[in-house]
């Protein structure tokens, strides 16, 4: 799955990456090293443009929610539960299969966050104390340095108990989608570390390289078969992980720290 990213680029930056050619500087998001699930997020999109005499689509930068709510959904709460969308049935679940056939988008992220859970190890130097097993987290980011494009979907609901005129009263909701994790070899693998994504967790979501982004944006494919292709058969060897400090654990900390390198994995021991 993926539950945590990181995404500090600026809009400026995002507007020249994707070729935004439609932004509002008042939905300016802050940098954020520890994104979560019902945070509002940076996404790319191609869709007409709201009140234009066009219905050519314009690639835009939006700030929505992150958490699908489908549009037949009778509360905004299912969203929590729809971060994340199987790319193997997305074409088929019934809260994805409209927005995956129209409404795709792209989530930019540094990198993201995966947690592995370590054994506990008896200590004979420490007078018998035994290490509790810990919850290591990774961090999963491009080799290059360039931006990580999240393969998304977008919703629009409607809350019936605000005013048809009160602009609060429609919720842009988006979900990441997942695929099995890669298990070819991590570029400067650390012994005793995980060998590749897979060691790290079973899923990772859907980075699309920039040679796919126009396919996925565009709202006029709507070929299941060729949609599914572009989520498949993505090269490998692009990205590394490495161990960060478990404070992003707690989703209230966030800084430039927790995607710092760690030398080893953190321990905690149990008296």
């Amino acid at each position: 799955m993926c539950g945590r990213y990181a995404a500090s680029r600026s809009p400026e930056d995002l507007v020249g990456l994707f070729d935004v050619r439609k932004w509002e500087p008042e939905e300016t998001l802050a940098p954020d090293w520890n994104v979560a699930p019902t945070k509002d997020v940076h996404a790319v999109l191609d869709r007409p443009l709201k009140g234009a005499e066009s219905r050519e689509p314009v690639r835009q930068l939006r700030v929505l929610r992150w958490g699908l709510v489908p549009s037949w959904a009778k509360s905004p709460e299912l969203g929590v539960k729809m971060i994340n969308a199987r790319a193997e049935t997305v074409h088929e679940k019934a809260a994805f299969r409209r927005a995956f056939t129209s409404r795709r988008c792209l989530l930019p992220a540094d990198g993201y966050f995966e947690w592995v859970t370590g054994r506990g190890e008896l200590d004979l130097e420490q007078r018998g104390r035994r290490k509790r097993p810990r919850k290591q987290p990774y961090f999963v980011t491009p080799v290059d340095g360039s931006v990580m494009a999240l393969a998304g979907l977008y919703e629009f609901w409607k809350d019936t108990t605000r005013p048809e005129d009160d602009p609060r009263a429609w919720w842009v909701t988006c979900t990441v989608i997942t695929t099995e994790a890669e298990t070819a070899e991590l570029p400067g693998a650390a012994p005793g570390g995980p060998r590749s994504l897979a060691d790290i967790h079973p899923r990772m979501p859907v980075a699309l390289p920039a040679d796919r982004w126009d396919a996925w944006l565009d709202p006029g494919r709507h070929d299941e078969g060729e949609l599914r292709e572009l989520l498949g058969g993505l090269p490998t060897g692009r990205h590394r992980a490495y161990p960060v400090s478990t404070e992003v654990s707690n989703v209230r900390n966030n800084s430039p720290e927790l995607v710092r390198e760690l030398e080893a994995p953190e321990e905690e021991t149990l008296f």
